[in-house]
């Protein structure tokens, strides 16, 4: 999922009933019919959870839904000239952050026992507001590493250096990490990934258009503006020798959509298998000095490490102090004095993302209090703002979705019996985390000083990594998050094969628990079947319930699932977001899967939790009608030009508009809730309309 937002918590009476004849003239005939005969006292007790004031009716459902339910929101809202986009999700998580806000400057004023949470959080919120020492340190943090990095007189040496960066994730072409083994879930795994670009995306490096090369001359500038604020020479040479370098990775490395392919990106080998494949780079004392004592490790691109063991060797050692310099002084400029933060900024807030303004720095101090912090924030945040009744009703639908989820599997009618039967045994495995983390994680590690923002973020980094690399040998943690409750997201993890909804989410337009089902089944109903579905796409699939890549299909399952994912990949591939740009299918198709799967199972599961009841219509909408305007309302959004381009050649989610049109383009229910004919905009032709579960 992408991340998500807020808006009111219900609509007034009075507005329900006055818009009531406006959203009547809009509707298909027998959707008309039910409106005008349905006024009852029950039903004026009964909140929609539509935001009829963002809708747009002079636009038909038929013609553009996306538009048709967020047209005059739309018209209405700017971006802020701090966001890159601005939509449902920011609004939610804008909400977020101020809860947030409000208990760390609460907790500043404080002077908490030294170790305390209090201490902790207030502490690294005023380090990060002490500009007068911040500009008075200037370049000095980062003193020891230029020496070191000066200091380096061998390319063995350097290979040392990169094992010894890994703790602070900066100056080095790869990366390792440590998580779950994807082939043996109950065990961790050293794996290693390409990195090392200054640019979003290797295609920044390697398309030739117009745009992309102006993108790359700012960059040789913003190179140049940075080596000069550090008082160095040459920083026209310097730039170009960083680009170079620069280049030549990105020329190895895997494009985003060969990195989503699970199976591929899996190579388990030894370290002596590895020297063998990528020969000239001593991979043992890289390892040794990242503190891994490891006998195997799993290889995300193979033939990129054995381009970087090339690269490594052909390329002088003064040109990778070089690149090494700058990429040391990149990743810490935005917390340096102002003149750097300044430069980096024009470069990555204003060039890649078109922002007019940087965002204040109260809420950048936050953003570094949660990327720290953040669980120990999120305690006092679910204290305060998480409703254990959203808990409770949260539970109550996930468990009709995944019943839905398994008569979904029932009706497939291009799956196999064996087949069928190994997904319910995969959905049967199945484990769900609402709201907050059973237990907490601990920050003993971190020492918090008022008054040294740069030695903060080092400390904990170091907690962080040193947290990360003792899984090592341990048990598999059950009770781990991958997000804060604070954050407005949902995710899908494989190799536990869980969901898990943070309690932020939980929130209108996603969760509003005073509004009728209908349209929490098409938001929150909808995001807990997307991220159901996340284990049946196209890459989930391939793990089984226990969390291992294991292939539990059958020949002819597989080529139907293809056959259809194939169709979807063709679908959103035809959508043009800006200029001449279309979206990528084939990197956003686990996304759109999701989408379209989580749709389905929703509708069932909403449908099943009526009883043979007949629905109200409220607000003049019958229930599958709020049902799709719930989906509709959550992806809203607007996106600055520059923020747009990036999303659709970096973002494996597609823009939210598309994820509207698309996935409903797709649905039967949706054509006759709407009564979409031939013709229609929003029509698709049936032969190729996208059905998987």
């Amino acid at each position: 999922m992408s991340k998500l937002t807020l808006l009111s918590a219900s609509i007034a009476l009075a507005l329900g009933l006055s818009a009531c004849s406006d959203a009547v003239q809009n509707q298909p005939n027998d959707s008309r019919i039910a409106a005008e005969n349905a006024v009852s006292a029950e039903q004026t007790r009964l909140v929609s959870g539509i935001e009829l004031e963002n809708m747009d009716r002079s636009v038909s459902p038929r013609d553009n839904f996306f538009r048709y339910v967020n047209g005059g929101w739309l018209e209405k809202t700017e971006i802020p000239a701090d966001r890159a986009r601005w939509g449902s999700f920011d609004e939610l998580r804008e909400q977020a952050e101020a809860h947030v806000l409000e208990i760390v400057m609460e907790f500043a004023k404080q002077h908490g026992e030294p170790g305390s949470d209090v201490q902790k959080i207030g502490d690294l919120y005023r380090s990060y507001m002490d500009e007068e020492t911040i500009e008075a340190l200037g370049l000095t943090p980062l003193a020891d590493d230029f020496e070191r990095i000066q200091g380096l007189t061998s390319h063995a040496q350097m290979a040392e250096f990169w094992g010894q960066q890994q703790r602070l994730r900066t100056a080095v072409p790869f990366s390792v990490g440590v998580g779950q083994d994807q082939m043996q879930s109950d065990q961790y795994i050293t794996s290693i990934s390409q990195s090392g670009l200054g640019l979003p995306d290797r295609d920044y490096y390697l398309a030739d258009d117009e745009r992309n090369q102006a993108l790359r001359q700012s960059y040789i500038a913003f190179i140049e503006q940075l080596w000069s604020a550090a008082g160095w020479e040459q920083g026209a040479s310097a730039a170009q020798t960083i680009l170079r370098i620069e280049t030549a990775l990105a020329e190895k490395q895997w494009t985003r959509i060969q990195n989503r392919d699970r199976l591929a990106s899996y190579n388990k080998m030894t370290l002596t298998e590895l020297a063998e494949q990528a020969p000239g780079l001593d991979w043992h004392a890289m390892f040794n000095a990242a503190g891994l004592d490891i006998a195997e490790v799993v290889v995300r691109q193979p033939d990129y490490l054995a381009a970087v063991a090339e690269l490594y060797q052909s390329i002088e050692l003064a040109d990778w102090q070089t690149y090494m310099k700058f990429h040391t002084l990149r990743s810490a400029a935005g917390t340096l004095s102002r003149e750097f933060a300044d430069i980096s900024f024009d470069f990555y807030g204003r060039v890649l993302q078109g922002l007019e303004a940087e965002r204040s720095r109260e809420r950048r101090a936050v953003s570094t209090v949660e990327s720290v912090l953040g669980f120990m924030v999120g305690q006092e945040y679910v204290r305060r703002h998480f409703k254990p009744e959203a808990q409770e009703r949260m539970a109550e639908m996930v468990d009709n979705i995944l019943v839905a989820f398994g008569e979904a599997i029932d009706d497939l009618e291009w799956m196999t019996a064996e087949t069928k039967q190994e997904a319910h045994a995969k959905l049967a495995t199945f484990t769900t985390k609402i709201g907050f983390p059973e237990k907490w994680r601990d920050y003993d590690c971190v020492d918090i000083v008022a008054d040294d923002l740069f030695g903060n973020l080092r400390r904990a980094g170091s907690c962080e990594y040193d947290r990360m690399i003792g899984r090592l040998g341990q048990d598999v943690d059950p009770y781990d998050w991958g997000m804060t409750p604070q954050t407005v997201n949902a995710y899908y993890r494989s190799t536990m094969n869980e969901i898990v909804f943070p309690a932020a989410i939980l929130q209108p337009p996603f969760f509003n628990v005073d509004a009728d089902d209908a349209i929490n089944y098409g938001a929150i109903g909808a995001v807990i079947g997307h991220e159901i579905t996340h284990g049946f796409d196209d890459q989930g699939r391939r793990s089984d319930g226990d969390g291992n890549l294991r292939d539990w299909w059958g020949e002819q399952d597989e080529r139907q699932f293809r056959e259809r994912a194939d169709l979807m990949i063709e679908q959103f591939s035809s959508f043009n977001p800006i200029d001449d740009l279309y979206l990528q299918g084939a990197l956003s198709l686990g996304e759109n899967i999701a989408d379209l799967g989580g749709l389905n199972v929703a509708l069932r599961g909403y449908l099943n939790s009526l009883e043979g009841r007949p629905a109200e219509v409220i607000d003049g909408y019958s229930a599958e009608q709020r049902f799709f305007i719930g989906w509709g309302q959550i992806w809203r959004i607007k996106f600055r030009d520059e923020a747009l381009r990036r999303q659709v050649v970096v973002g494996p989610h597609s823009p939210g508009k598309y994820r509207v049109l698309g996935p409903l383009s797709n649905m039967p229910e949706f054509y006759q809730a709407f009564d979409v004919e031939p013709g229609d905009p929003m029509y698709r032709d049936e032969s190729i309309r996208v059905k998987i579960w």
